[in-house]
């Protein structure tokens, strides 16, 4: 599948579109998730970066909730991204929202889901990950964590500390997601105090694994649907905590001011979030002055989209919507698009071009 000339996809898609969404999902992650643990090439050096210690080849990654099982590491990895962010896994398994959960809107190139984080838990997570370490996994690969939707609010603390107990030690950088629009009251913990209590938690976690001589990177997941104010008063904060990242953004509970009408609940994903996550990207690096490093997702499906939320302050960018409409080539073209995007403006590398366009204003 790695290689997968263009024609085919074609051929094969609308046979994917006439199934039900989730239905089609199950049936490419199986597929991938039988594919040998293969390296899809050398990546130009123009696109690397190290990052929290950790080498990436290429700024291009895949979203969370694609891999939610964290069953097709391997497929990833062959495809040419260059990391992946599986999950969200929560402590307990649980079956997530009842079906139908997800629906496409193929003329805004978009999706909508409301899928509730349908996963084994942690356990089977961790040993997944052993698993596809032992099998020769390369890339950097973050894990992002989520409460069960039963857990009383009080105890949410608890479940993170949990998860990052049993987690961490298989992951390359945890993320922390508190922006999913699909379980009731994940979005409040976005509020500062709470989001401290929410570190405190964890810290314990993250030490016991600096002791041991591994400490995992922890990063947070915003909505972007917070107002401005309220991503700097987060920015602040995170910066104070000394967190070590911020992923921008999950998916948005926006219709009309995206250009979207559907009356589907959930998170919308893909070209309508484009714009709105950008600016969200760019009110942090100017907000941190560029000194926490940032995951750019929302919308990206071609070069021009990844390099101008590169470009806005992103590091790393990341998809998953684009699969579902571009097919698995859509990696390699954005890749060498990167390529060429650099040439052009005379950019020696991804690094030089973080936050170019932010810092000029």
């Amino acid at each position: 599948m790695a290689r997968l000339p263009d024609h085919i996809y074609r051929i094969l898609q609308p046979v994917l579109f006439r199934l039900e969404p989730e239905l089609a999902h199950r049936i490419a992650i199986a597929l991938l998730a039988r594919m040998p643990a293969l390296d899809s090439g050398m990546d130009a050096p123009e696109l690397g970066q190290i990052l929290w210690k950790l080498p990436f080849s290429n700024p291009i990654g895949l979203a969370a909730g694609m891999d939610k099982e964290i069953v097709a590491a391997h497929g990833w990895q062959a495809l040419g991204f260059g990391f992946a962010e599986l999950g969200t896994i929560t402590p307990r398994p649980q079956p997530g929202n009842p079906r139908p959960r997800m629906w496409r809107l193929p003329e805004h190139r978009a999706l909508i889901n409301r899928l509730g984080f349908p996963n084994a838990g942690m356990h089977d997570a961790a040993n997944r990950m052993a698993s596809a370490r032992l099998r020769g996994l390369r890339i950097p690969v973050g894990i992002n964590l989520g409460p069960n939707r039963d857990t009383p609010v009080e105890h949410v603390p608890a479940d993170y500390a949990a998860l990052m107990a049993v987690l961490s030690p298989f992951a390359d950088f945890v993320v922390i997601n508190l922006s999913s629009p699909n379980t009731a009251g994940l979005r409040d913990w976005q509020a500062p105090e709470r989001l401290r209590t929410l570190v405190a938690a964890i810290r314990p976690e993250q030490a016991a694994g600096a002791e041991s001589g591994r400490r995992c990177p922890v990063l947070i997941k915003l909505a972007p649907d917070l107002e401005l104010e309220k991503v700097a008063e987060l920015c602040d904060l995170i910066t104070e905590l000394e967190l070590d990242g911020i992923v921008a953004t999950n998916t948005t509970l926006a219709r009309e001011d995206c250009g979207v009408a559907s009356a589907y609940e959930g998170g919308l994903s893909g070209e309508p979030l484009k714009l709105r996550a950008r600016s969200i990207i760019r009110e942090i690096y100017q907000r941190t002055s560029g000194r926490i490093p940032i995951i750019g997702v929302g919308g990206v499906s071609t070069a021009d989209d990844a390099y101008e939320h590169i470009r806005a302050g992103a590091s790393l960018v990341e998809l998953y919507t684009a699969l579902v409409y571009e097919g698995p080539r859509v990696v390699g073209r954005i890749k060498q698009g990167l390529l060429k995007l650099l040439e052009r403006d005379r950019v020696n590398s991804i690094s030089e071009a973080v936050g170019s366009a932010a810092r000029k204003n």
